[in-house]
C-alpha cells in the first residue's frame, strides 16, 4: 500500500500540531513552513481533518489549529484510514473488492496478503502522534555503521 501525498501531508500537519500540543493554536503558515506543505493544499486537508474530529480550529489573530484530543490517543492508523480508507496491500483484503476477484475462495496468496495487512496495521495502530513527537526529540542512535556490500 502506498500512502498518497495527500495522506502524507495530513500526517505531517497533525504531527506539527501535536508537537505544539498544550501551547495554543498553531497557525496554518507555521504548519506549512515547518512541514514543507503547499498552503493551498494544507487548508483543504486541515478542513477535512477538522470535519473528521482530529483537529479543531480557532478564529482570530491568535487563532489556528489544535489537536482535538491528546497526541497519546491519536494513532497513525486512524489518520491513514480516515484519509485513505482501509489499509491493505491489495484490494481484495479490505472486503470491498473481494467479489471482483476470480480466485475468490481459492487464492493461495490471500493469507499472505492478510498477514502483510495485519503487520502494517500493527505498526500504524501502535504508533501514536506522541510517539512520533518523542522520536523527533530523541537523540540520534549511536549504533555503529556497518557497510553493506552487494555481491
Amino acid at each position: 500500500m502506498l500512502i498518497s501525498q495527500r495522506c502524507q501531508y495530513a500526517l505531517r500537519a497533525v504531527f506539527e500540531v501535536a508537537k505544539r500540543f498544550g501551547q495554543g493554536p498553531t497557525k496554518i503558515d507555521q504548519i506549512a513552513s515547518a512541514q514543507a506543505i503547499p498552503p493551498r493544499f494544507l487548508a483543504a486537508i486541515l478542513n477535512q481533518l477538522r470535519q473528521g474530529g482530529f483537529v479543531e480550529s480557532r478564529r482570530g489573530s491568535d487563532g489556528g489549529y489544535l489537536l482535538a484530543r491528546p497526541p497519546s490517543s491519536l494513532t497513525v492508523g486512524e489518520l491513514i484510514r480516515f484519509i485513505e480508507g482501509p489499509i491493505g496491500p491489495v484490494g481484495c483484503i479490505d472486503g470491498g473488492r473481494a467479489g471482483q476477484c476470480v480466485l475468490r475462495g481459492s487464492c493461495v496468496f490471500r493469507s499472505l496478503w492478510d498477514e502483510a495487512r495485519q503487520a502494517v496495521e500493527n505498526v500504524y495502530d501502535n504508533t501514536t502522534l506522541e510517539d512520533l513527537v518523542k522520536r523527533e526529540s530523541a537523540p540520534p542512535s549511536r549504533e555503529p555503521w556497518i557497510p553493506m556490500y552487494v555481491i
